[in-house]
């Protein structure tokens, strides 16, 4: 694994890396973020582009991988995330606390630490899972707030119902 890793972390990569000043283990960091939040390879550059867009902000990251990381590192995660566990004191938190948690949440592989090198050309800094392993992503909080509204809360409450 650490030998794959190597390998990723190219010449290449290292120079891209530096070339947008980004250590290595900031390049890393958000590529572990980007590794959590999606599976969908397509997805990979617009989420790396809403966690580019949000540091160059200065905007809270909150990504909920990084409380499940907290989470499963105090031994507190029971595989769903309430908003209370959104408040968890960690320094993993990114509710809590801004910009990257300390270090990666896990380990990215080439195509999320590529997506962070060359992140989408959108000015996204909202996405919202569509329950089906994709998302949808908005530029404002009133296209967040109204995608949230469709894929999260009808959803589950029309699955509720049925």
């Amino acid at each position: 694994m650490v030998a794959g890793f190597r390998k990723a972390l190219s010449e290449e990569v290292k120079a891209g890396a530096k070339a947008q000043d980004l250590s290595i283990r900031e390049l890393v960091t958000l590529a572990s973020l980007v590794e959590k939040e999606t599976g969908t390879g397509d997805e990979r550059p617009l989420v790396a582009a809403v966690y580019r867009n949000r540091l160059t902000i200065r905007m809270p990251m909150q990504a909920d991988p990084t409380v499940i990381y907290a989470l499963q590192e105090a031994g507190k995660y029971d595989g769903n995330l309430s908003r209370d566990d959104l408040q968890f004191d960690s320094p993993y938190n990114t509710y809590r606390y801004p910009g990257l948690p300390p270090g990666p949440i896990a380990a990215p592989g080439l195509a999320s630490i590529e997506a962070v090198l060359r992140p989408a050309a959108v000015a996204h800094l909202y996405f919202v899972s569509r329950n089906d392993g994709s998302h949808v992503f908005a530029d404002t909080l009133d296209q967040h707030n109204r995608n949230v509204q469709e894929w999260q809360v009808r959803y589950f409450r029309e699955r509720r119902n049925h």
